[in-house]
């Protein structure tokens, strides 16, 4: 059967494009998962997402050797089933600064600034603090209050009164700078996905159909036109026919794979491979970049964090939507600019009740506490290209981490800051003993910690960018009927988590692709949106 639009990849784009078009029932919607439903339980436990590391859920990607990085690999999870990296993330909604998407606008992307997106973030949001100029209600995202309120982080926010840094109530507001806790994608104290909020619902519709555990091999094309797409299930080959579009909704690795086997990518490469150039567009899969993290942990005789969460009595009480099983781990966290020229700010902070050592994979018992910074304006940029014509073989991954000299520098600010929260008095009962700390607070030390200790926050994107790939329509240059709408899209990365800026570019695409006008919503006060 014919569909009016094949969308491949259910993460949190492809959730939010699968229930919007849907929404008129003459069209036929194909929404198209390489991984199961998401019917696992760890997956609705906020707590437990580290838990899905690795397992039939996780695409389980690495970085290649690092250069900047001492040659290590670094290990890079992402969501594979509905709801996609929605239902294996923190779940912290953070848009980002005005600066982020004025900047993609002044790049030449047309309808892509602040004002542009400000109604598709409130109009995807149900936030629990009501609407106000920044904020929406009745959207399909509930965005909540942390249920979980660790008591460890009220020390850490006095730790912050104790350095003199300012608080933030609403990194989404009039100013991201500050710290404060986190709001969470979260319903009742459980994950509140794209599947959650976008797809279960649409799913009742007859219109649309949607398929698990299938992976698209590539764009079927037709005279400079997509026509469908093809893969297989369990070796079973099928195809997906569209009549009007292919929308490639796989994310920062995934897109720029799926565009290559297609023969839409950099030439040189495709021909070494044999694949058949339909467009050389050596663009395809460069701009990767991320928000490198680092921190220190430490361990404690104090009991009671999150290493201590999974007993029966929290698992009941967590069937009441409260608890320490309904948090997110980082709770709190804020923003900081490290010099006083920048104008937004740089790094951010993630701060857990709890250890999370060798990249969340060493499970432990021990008490302990963790302050992580990453960096969230990074210069460096690195590339997403296969190693094979073979659709199962994963890319090759490059992110170049501090590549750029300036990306060590913010860092090495970071870290300092980092290390001075764990000195402060508040935080002493909780930041005892050691565990990963730089050596000293040297120069040296502190660039050799980065290099040692670095990991993902998991926020890649820019790998199908807009300029570059595609169009400010998100229209694959050079073929028809085309689309890619995830975070490779992305010209340059927002500042904080991605989440919630994925989810406002799907609601815009959504528009795009119907010919509809934006939400008819305006700033309240246009000139003192996020300073």
């Amino acid at each position: 059967m014919p569909y009016d639009y094949v969308i491949v990849g259910a993460g949190s784009a492809g959730c939010v494009l699968a229930a919007r078009l849907s929404e008129d029932p003459d069209v036929k919607v194909a929404l198209i998962e390489a991984g199961p439903p998401d019917s696992m339980e760890n997956i609705h436990v906020p707590l437990a997402f580290a838990q899905l590391f690795k397992t039939r859920v996780d695409w389980d990607y690495s970085t290649t050797p690092e250069p900047g990085l001492d040659r290590r690999r670094v290990y890079l999870p992402r969501g594979r089933m509905l709801g996609g990296s929605s239902s294996i993330n923190a779940m912290i909604y953070i848009r980002g600064h005005r600066a982020d998407y004025d900047e993609w606008r002044d790049l030449g992307n047309a309808g892509w600034g602040y004002d542009d997106l400000l109604p598709y973030f409130k109009r995807a949001e149900d936030n629990e603090r009501g609407a106000d100029a920044y904020h929406g209600v009745g959207g399909p995202l509930t965005v909540s209050e942390g249920r979980s309120r660790h008591p460890w982080m009220d020390s850490f926010m006095s730790a912050v009164d104790e350095r003199g840094l300012p608080r933030n109530p609403d990194f989404n507001g009039r100013e991201q700078d500050g710290f404060g806790y986190y709001q969470l994608t979260q319903r009742d104290g459980k994950r509140c996905s794209a599947a959650v909020a976008y797809l279960h619902p649409a799913m009742e519709r007859s219109n649309l159909t949607v398929e698990t555990d299938l992976l698209v091999h590539k764009v079927l094309l037709d005279g400079g036109r997509a026509v469908g797409v093809a893969g297989d299930r369990l070796g079973e080959p099928l195809e997906f026919r569209a009549e009007r579009e292919v929308i490639l909704a796989g994310g920062a690795y995934n897109s720029p794979q799926l565009l290559q086997l297609s023969g839409i990518g950099p030439a040189e490469l495709l021909t070494l491979l044999e694949i058949p150039v339909v467009v050389d567009n050596p663009m395809v899969g460069q701009n990767l970049h991320d928000h490198p993290a680092a921190g220190a942990q430490w361990t404690t005789d104090r009991t009671g964090s999150l290493a201590e969460a999974m007993t029966e009595e929290n698992l009941a009480r967590f069937a009441e939507g409260v608890g320490p099983l309904t948090s997110n781990a980082a709770e709190t966290g804020g923003f900081l600019r490290t010099r006083d020229d920048l104008p937004a700010p740089d790094i951010q902070f993630h701060i857990l009740p709890a250890l999370f050592l060798e990249e969340g994979l060493a499970p432990t018992t021990d008490n302990g506490m963790i302050i992580s910074v990453c960096l969230v304006k990074p210069a460096s940029r690195g590339s997403v290209l296969i190693r094979s014509a073979e659709p199962s073989s994963k890319p090759a991954i490059v992110h170049n981490y501090y590549a750029e000299e300036s990306d060590v520098e913010s860092m090495v600010a970071g870290l300092r800051h980092v290390v001075a929260f764990g000195a402060t008095a508040a935080l002493a009962p909780y930041c005892q003993t050691p565990v990963e700390i730089p050596a000293s607070d040297s120069e040296e030390d502190l660039r050799a910690h980065l290099r040692a200790y670095t990991q993902t926050i998991y926020h890649p994107v820019g790998t199908c960018s807009m300029g570059q790939v595609v169009d400010d329509e998100l229209r694959v240059q050079g073929v028809d009927g085309l689309r890619v709408v995830d975070a490779s899209v992305m010209p340059t990365v927002p500042r904080g988590n991605t989440n919630a800026p994925v989810i406002a570019v799907a609601e815009r695409a959504a528009d795009l692709i119907r010919g509809r006008t934006a939400p008819a919503e305006a700033l309240a006060e246009p000139a003192a949106a996020p300073a």
